[in-house]
């Protein structure tokens, strides 16, 4: 289990599956293009890289705490359902044409991957599960250089695949149809909307 290959396929096994993050990562791409997708997805490593440091110091017990559990599904169901409505509110905005598209600025994209991730309680459940067995269970065996090498590996692996979903999503447009395009924001969309009634059913359970 200590090989760095081992952390790498890690990162990219956690970053790989289609979540409400990785939705809207591709569904920025697809309406703003390569930078605006690649910096969401920096903006969720960032919260990774918060996450991480939690979990090392042990202050993630706190979150883990049953009204922090609650407070979190409250407002992931909040954030994903918000943004799934919007994007389908706007879903004539995704056009092959650039004088088409509305503008954001490139920080507004950061700030987004960085809420959507910090306020998913998915993300929160790796970290304090699988990171916290493999690196914090396992302080004892290995060292401090180990455990920050195979927590940069983990990163390394979570941000290429967000690099490359961000090529994908930002190249698509320049070889597909606006009816395709719209189609897929439009799965997107609704994915993030499936995940944020779930957060709210996983809150409501919390509450009562």
């Amino acid at each position: 289990m200590n090989s760095i290959f081992t952390y790498f396929f890690l990162g990219v096994s956690l970053a790989a599956p289609i979540g409400p993050v990785k939705a809207t990562l591709l569904n920025t791409g697809i309406k703003n293009g390569f930078f605006h997708a690649w910096l969401f997805g920096l903006g969720a490593v960032a919260t990774d890289i918060i996450y991480m440091l939690m979990v090392y110091f042990g202050v993630a017990q706190f979150i883990d705490s049953p009204f922090m559990k609650t407070f979190l599904w409250s407002f992931g169901f909040f954030v994903l359902m918000y943004t799934g409505i919007e994007n389908l509110l706007t879903l004539h905005t995704v056009s092959m044409d650039s004088k088409f598209r509305k503008t954001v600025r490139l920080r507004q994209s950061f700030f987004s991957g960085l809420l959507m991730a910090l306020l998913n309680p998915l993300t929160i459940l790796f970290w304090l599960g699988i990171y916290g067995s493999i690196l914090v269970g396992g302080a004892g065996a290995l060292s401090s250089f180990q455990i920050i090498l195979y927590s940069m590996t983990i990163l390394i692996g979570i941000s290429l695949v967000d690099l490359v979903m961000s090529i994908i999503s930002s190249g698509s447009r320049k070889v597909l149809s606006t009816s395709f395009l719209k189609t897929v924001s439009l799965i997107s969309s609704l994915s993030m909307i499936g995940f944020g009634i779930y957060f709210g059913i996983q809150a409501y359970h919390s509450l009562f």
